[in-house]
């Protein structure tokens, strides 16, 4: 069973995702500054607390397989299979990207997305019913926090709620590798 403080902040992300808001939350890697990734208007927020070109893509968090069926077309199934072998957070970059905010699609139509195992994220996610916006909690061109301590007091007080949950966890995490699916079935390792 879940603590009772787990479940306060899912329901206190929750009301703030629901509205259009930003929450600063842990992820499967590092911290992140989360928004609901069919709100184009939470996206840009995103973008303007981490003075961030929209032109650089963030990544999108789901919870299941189906999420990428229901947000890109035509996906290669085969990339399920490839996700099974990996032992490392991995984010893929999709073509097709269909439903979510426009600012977060490349002008190719492409979309960064990773599938979470982090209980905190799927179980927002899948409460929310819509993928998470996920990108380092820092400024733009400055270093990405391994822990919530060194996280830049701009973007604590930049968002709408800061999750307390694993904010005194102190095991390393790193980024997630970033790899694109090719159509002959080929990744590109990006990180």
């Amino acid at each position: 069973m879940l603590s009772t403080d787990f479940q306060q902040d899912i329901d206190r992300s929750l009301a703030v995702l629901q509205v259009g808001g930003l929450i600063l939350y842990p992820t499967d890697t590092i911290w992140g500054i989360g928004c609901d990734a069919t709100n184009a208007g939470a996206v840009s927020k995103v973008y303007a607390l981490k003075q961030r070109a929209e032109t650089k893509s963030l990544i999108v968090l789901m919870a299941d397989e189906r999420d990428i069926l229901k947000y890109t077309s035509q996906p290669d199934l085969r990339i399920f299979d490839y996700l099974h072998t990996v032992t490392r957070p991995t984010t893929v970059i999709y073509e097709g990207a269909v439903g979510l905010a426009g600012n977060l699609i490349g002008a190719d139509g492409t979309v960064a997305i990773r599938l979470v195992e982090d209980l905190f994220c799927r179980h927002l996610i899948k409460r929310l019913r819509r993928p998470l916006v996920s990108t380092s909690a820092n400024i733009s061109g400055e270093p990405a926090p391994a822990f919530f301590h060194a996280i830049d007091s701009r973007v604590k007080e930049g968002v709408d709620y800061v999750v307390e949950y694993r904010q005194g966890d102190t095991t390393p995490k790193e980024p997630s590798s970033i790899v694109r699916w090719n159509r002959d079935a080929t990744i590109t390792v990006i990180r």
